[in-house]
């Protein structure tokens, strides 16, 4: 299942209770104070982890706690310190702390930051001696732990974002050009959850195509599924329209262009600064055939007619494809 938000709340540990002791030994008559101090709770870290690829364990988990630290002991031992809690997150992964709204992006494998300190341990009685106070029966209690309530929410992390409208034949595509194995059927929103495919041997590099599920009209409000994963369209590099050229379901194929540009657009970082192809799938169809001398007269240069099905055009667009990540990285 994937699961790409979550809401959890992280607590440090508390510090230890310093202690209070007096040494009590045979032959030494005023051995004086000797309680050790607390040890400190422990941290509550957030590390990403390339290993992970959805927050399916925020699901049932809603709470995470470190140890708390121990309290002092006599001869003036210090009290162990709590165990740090490491969070393992899915690199891509945003972390937002609900109160203040500070956030961290974590976009590299083994990156980490605390999110919540462990409580600093009390002291013990050994720490309060004074010239006048030879004798004192005062310790100090650890300090609590910080408390946190935070938002989780998976970015995909993908070279290339294929976008198209519902039944348009993105699965189908990712499927003929890598390893990846998306649900493929002829009805809409076979897609619910974003893949990844690695696209292997294209041109002069591998690269990582991600299949966004298809987006309607009004998506960026949250119809139908598309609002849930414009997000993961932020990181890609290159965005791919893949457009259904054929009309399979009665829709106009560059009006499908203009509607998936019109929701990018509106979407809450404007997504059409992108660098972008369009592969104009099913020319397989007779119908395709009429659509694409009207599709050539409104766009030049970028457009690819292919087929997912059959595997026509692939492997132009797909070395294009490459080339063009090639360009943008060294660019930028």
């Amino acid at each position: 299942m994937f699961i790409d938000k979550a809401e959890i709340a992280v607590k440090a540990g508390d510090g230890g209770k310093g202690c209070l002791s007096f040494r009590r030994e045979k032959y030494v008559p005023r051995g004086g104070p000797d309680g050790g101090h607390g040890g400190k709770g422990g941290d509550v870290i957030i590390e990403a982890s390339r290993h992970l690829t959805t927050l399916l364990d925020f699901r049932y988990r809603h709470t995470w706690q470190a140890e708390n630290g121990q309290g002092g002991k006599g001869g003036r031992k210090a009290g162990r310190k709590g165990e740090t809690l490491i969070i393992k997150v899915p690199v891509g992964t945003v972390v937002r702390e609900k109160e203040s709204g500070k956030f961290y992006d974590l976009t590299e494998d083994k990156e980490n930051f605390i999110i919540a300190h462990g409580g600093k341990g009390g002291r013990g009685n050994a720490a309060f001696v004074t010239s006048t106070r030879r004798a004192p029966r005062i310790i100090e209690k650890g300090r609590p732990g910080e408390k946190k309530k935070i938002e989780l929410e998976l970015k995909l992390i993908a070279d290339a974002g294929l976008v198209g409208c519902p039944n348009a034949g993105k699965s189908t595509f990712l499927r003929k050009v890598s390893s990846a194995k998306p649900k493929v059927a002829g009805y809409p929103f076979t897609t619910v959850r974003p893949y990844l495919g690695v696209i292997e041997n294209a041109g002069s590099a591998n690269f990582i195509l991600a299949d966004i599920p298809g987006l309607l009209e009004g998506a960026h409000r949250g119809i139908g599924l598309g609002d849930e994963f414009l997000r993961h369209i932020e990181r890609t590099r290159l965005l791919i329209y893949l457009i259904d050229l054929a009309g399979v379901d009665g829709r106009d194929p560059f009006d499908d262009f203009l509607s998936l540009q019109k929701e990018l657009k509106a979407y809450k970082v404007d997504l059409t600064g992108k660098p972008f192809l369009i592969g104009l799938n099913k020319i397989d169809l007779p119908e395709a055939k009429k659509n694409l001398e009207r599709f050539k007269k409104k766009i030049k240069g970028m457009i690819f007619p292919l087929s997912a099905l059959t595997g026509e055009g692939l492997p132009v667009f797909i070395e294009k494809i490459a080339r063009e990540l090639e360009k943008i990285k060294k660019d930028s």
